[in-house]
């Protein structure tokens, strides 16, 4: 639930550029969160170096990954039928295709799809993806392959990933792996392991790189950004066993993000997911000095009832929440925030409830992730407690909650009317080909006429209409951030 998931996304068959003298074909789909598909780039690349090219016709490949999402049961019960036809088109089509599951379903169920289903021959988890020649070796060999070990280590930082399906100018930058946080409903720690952060020096590096390509905004990544922390190398929690130097000369998320507005002051940059418990007063800070760090953070509540929020074991109160909105709005009085939301968690009461659309009240975020909260075998919630909340109440009180973010979303879009504001062009209208769309950098769509703009410009735009969640408007010239 930490990760945004985006539903225009799910499914996507990814290509890239074809490598001379590649004679195999693989097809790789991904579904979850942007850290799935920014794992998928990191496995294309290594497997570009093993005689594979992309392809998006299914029925022609040699090797079908599918990269997975155990977040919700829907996105478990959406891979299954994937499998479903992957094996069919194996069946009918091209018997010597080989299928494997990557990812966090492939880290959770690990031999069940091989030995008791049987419907896939590789396995290979989060960590393991530099394995990926051996593990073919097997398969060639005509035996089942596995890897699923959880790494202390694996950051893939010294791998430069494909950059697939991309727009050539907004790019994911991977930055921690993992998570700490054992929130009971959450299955990431089990499916991702202990946190642990990349070196800054590489992470400055693909960034030169893409600034070289014409990329023009990044997004550092991970489980949760703002506990990044290099120290050499390591696992955080262990941090307190670090030498005295190793403390003294380690990078915080702050600096880091100081670091790299500096070294591009021309790249938008972004980052996602936070948590409460980690955002400090010091990253608030440098996002204000820095023109460059977007003023949109998405930051998990979860809950806006206590009692719940102890539930889940997250590490926050609702008042403690309520300090860091009215912190980050003294800092950033524009910033934009947004939110991840559970209802139904188990004993929620119509009280629990009462207090997460009162706490929607004071922060009216500009937009949000709802879900249902759906129970996922192996985190604490399924063990040690009952899913107790009826479906059908369920159902109601995400209507509840997505028809006030809905008009909540509408009083925030409508803030930025008869205002000009700078949007980075990424692509084509889905409405109109005569339209141009991208995002400011408050992380808003926005559209307006084409005229002589191209893809990778930054515009500044007067807001003339707007719907709930879309800026339209009309280009008043180029930004002084080309």
């Amino acid at each position: 639930m930490e990760k945004i998931i985006d539903e225009d996304k799910q499914g996507d068959s990814l290509i890239l550029d074809q490598k001379e003298g590649n004679k195999r074909k693989l097809f790789i789909e991904s579904y979850g969160c942007a850290m799935n598909f920014s794992d998928s780039e990191v496995v294309a690349s290594i497997l570009a170096n093993q005689g594979f090219n992309t392809t998006k016709t299914l029925e022609e490949a040699d090797l079908v990954l599918v990269n997975t999402c155990s977040i919700r049961d829907k996105a478990e019960q959406t891979v299954r039928k994937r499998l479903e036809k992957y094996n069919a088109v194996k069946r009918d089509h091209n018997p010597k295709m080989k299928v494997g599951v990557l990812g966090c379903m492939a880290e959770r169920l690990k031999t069940k799809f091989l030995e008791e289903e049987k419907i896939v021959d590789l396995v290979v988890g989060p960590d393991a993806y530099k394995d990926l020649p051996n593990l073919l070796a097997e398969v060639d060999d005509g035996k089942d392959a596995i890897n699923v070990i959880l790494s202390k280590e694996e950051t893939y930082g010294d791998i430069s990933p494909v950059r697939l399906n991309t727009n050539g100018v907004t790019a994911f930058v991977s930055i921690t792996r993992g998570c700490d946080n054992m929130c009971t409903f959450c299955v990431v720690p089990f499916t991702r392991g202990r946190e642990r952060s990349r070196d800054p020096q590489s992470i400055i590096e693909e960034i030169s790189d893409l600034w070289s390509r014409g990329f023009k905004e990044i997004t550092l990544l991970g489980q949760n950004v703002d506990s990044y922390l290099w120290y050499g190398g390591g696992l955080k929690k262990d941090f307190d066993k670090a030498s005295e130097i190793q403390k003294a000369t380690s990078t915080n998320f702050s600096t880091l993000l100081d670091m790299c507005a500096k070294a591009y002051p021309k790249m938008r940059i972004r980052f996602s997911t936070s948590n409460p418990q980690d955002l400090t007063m010091d990253v608030i800070k440098t996002m204000a000095k820095h023109q460059n760090i977007c003023n949109h953070i998405h930051l998990p509540v979860q809950s806006g009832s206590n009692r719940i929020l102890k539930e889940m074991n997250r590490l926050h109160t609702r008042e403690e929440y309520f300090k860091l909105i009215d912190n980050i709005r003294d800092i950033i009085p524009n910033c934009v925030i947004s939110q991840d939301m559970i209802v139904g968690f188990p004993t929620e009461t119509e009280e629990d409830h009462q207090d997460t659309m009162s706490l929607m009240e004071y922060v009216k975020y500009n937009f949000g992730f709802m879900y249902a909260y759906s129970e996922r075998p192996g985190t604490m919630a399924e063990r040690k407690m009952e899913d107790d909340v009826p479906q059908a109440t369920k159902k109601r009180r995400l209507q509840d909650i997505v028809d006030l973010q809905r008009a909540h979303s509408e009083i925030r879009t409508k803030e930025h009317l008869n205002t000009v504001v700078e949007v980075l062009i990424e692509k084509e209208s889905k409405k109109s080909n005569a339209q141009w769309s991208g995002k400011t950098q408050h992380n808003i769509v926005a559209v307006f006429p084409k005229e002589h703009y191209k893809i990778g410009d930054f515009v500044n735009v007067k807001i003339t209409d707007c719907t709930s969640a879309t800026l339209i408007g009309e280009a008043v010239e180029l930004s002084t951030n080309n």
